[in-house]
């Protein structure tokens, strides 16, 4: 019998803020904030999405925009973190990294500094409740002006240490220039965080390659499409560039028909760090723990293999010292004991 994967430790390195939503926590928030929410988000949950092309693209934005809109006070804020860092728990994450793009709350909450310093607070007591780490990655939106990158990017400068981790960049990877991005990656790494930006999801691999030559990638959100560059392949390999590769998101969106599909094992054959990751559950669906189900059923990895990969969400993660190794322990623990 294969060992539970919920009992695997592991670190979730691909997570937004508002994707984490619980489901019944979007439909009770609308309820009680009079949000209306569309059938997609209601009886058709999940709702069905497509980010081949940019019609789809807007359709997923918009209904992400709407669950955005549900979180209106500092209790669903601390309500959100609370429910991510438990159920995270429940999948077996000892370390979390989830992202936030600040500007899309911070008209609610006096501005970006409280925000983040809310956010903050919430994530450290989510993660004493819940006994996992957390960290913050501070996202700049690629669809804004790159100036809006840099307000962030020092914004996020400043809690380096203190709770963020990195600094990121995401959206429709079709908007934007990433060199544009450029100096606010500079702000960041800077001030030691992580260069995390999304490339590689909806476009080819030019737009990983651009997160490497343009912001110095230490990791990149998705990543997928460099399958298909054997030379870019070997420089993640050679670089140990974590990509977060979340398999249900891609089938989701499009950007693979099938789980089998999704490129996992040509990514881990070539020695490229995989971190597998749920992107955003409350559009999407499935968490953590199921995306390692998808490894074990669609791509037939074994328990050896699925330990692996936890291993390489561990190292790719932000995690300190002690806690990559206590994960890194339990790994081992997991996978020399007896299947049930």
């Amino acid at each position: 019998m294969p060992r539970p994967i919920a009992a695997l430790p592991k670190a979730h390195l691909h997570l937004h803020f508002t994707g984490s939503m619980r489901h019944a926590t979007l439909a009770e928030l609308a309820t009680r904030h009079h949000v209306h929410l569309p059938e997609a988000l209601t009886e058709d949950w999940p709702p069905h999405l497509s980010g081949a092309d940019e019609r789809g693209w807007f359709r997923f934005q918009r209904l992400y925009d709407i669950a955005r809109s549900v979180i209106r006070t500092e209790a669903d804020i601390r309500r959100l973190l609370s429910e991510a860092a438990a159920d995270d728990r429940a999948d077996g994450s000892g370390w979390l990294e989830l992202q936030i793009d600040l500007s899309g709350y911070a008209t609610r909450f006096a501005g970006l500094t409280p925000l983040l310093e809310l956010v903050l607070d919430a994530a450290a007591d989510a993660a004493e409740a819940a006994g996992i780490g957390v960290g913050i990655i501070v996202a700049a939106n690629r669809t804004r002006h790159p100036l809006d990158a840099r307000t962030l990017a020092r914004l996020a400068a400043g809690y380096a240490g203190r709770g963020v981790v990195g600094f990121g960049l995401s959206n429709d990877e079709r908007r934007g220039t990433i060199a544009d991005f450029a100096p606010a990656f500079r702000i960041a790494n800077r001030a030691g965080l992580r260069s995390v930006p999304h490339g590689g999801e909806l476009v080819g691999p030019a737009s990983v390659r651009a997160c490497l030559d343009e912001l110095h990638a230490d990791r990149i959100g998705h990543g997928v499409s460099a399958a298909s560059d054997p030379e870019l392949l070997r420089r993640l390999a050679d670089g140990q560039v974590t990509l977060e590769v979340c398999p249900t998101s891609n089938v989701a969106l499009g950007v693979a028909a099938t789980p089998r599909d999704v490129p996992l094992r040509t990514l881990v054959r070539a020695g490229v760090p995989v971190a597998l990751g749920a992107d955003d559950p409350l559009l999407f669906g499935p968490r953590l723990a199921a995306q390692y189900e998808l490894a074990r059923h669609a791509h037939g990895m074994t328990d050896a293999e699925l330990a692996d990969l936890a291993r390489m969400s561990v190292r790719g993660s932000a995690a300190p010292e002690d806690v990559q190794k206590q994960l890194l322990d339990g790994i081992e623990a997991w996978l020399a004991a007896p299947p049930d």
